[in-house]
């Protein structure tokens, strides 16, 4: 069993390192937007791939790509007449570092 706090003064805060990791998690607080980076983590994709993949309306894919995308966590390269899809590690990297830091104090 772990030990409680007995003097939480202790504990120290960054106030804009929270805004930011609480700015990815709401980004990635749907199951199909994880999927998305799931599937995208393996390499880009074509817009209509996946929604193929999700099984869901292109609509719903489309709005949870353009979260992920405002977010910093997806790359869109338009190749007329689709769009192309891509992780950008970097993001994923910095949500990482940001979640390692809050749970390291």
């Amino acid at each position: 069993m772990a030990e409680c706090l007995r003097n939480l003064d202790e504990l120290s805060f960054d106030l804009a390192a929270e805004k930011e990791l609480a700015y990815y998690a709401k980004a990635l607080a749907h199951p199909a937007r994880i999927r998305l980076l799931t599937v995208l983590a393996a390499g880009g994709c074509l817009g209509s791939d996946l929604v193929e993949q999700l099984g869901l309306a292109q609509s719903t894919v489309s709005e949870h790509l353009r979260i992920l995308r405002e977010a910093g966590f997806v790359h869109a390269e338009v190749q007329h007449p689709r769009t192309c899809f891509s992780l950008k590690p970097e993001a994923v990297a910095r949500a990482r570092e940001l979640l390692a830091l809050m749970l390291e104090q």
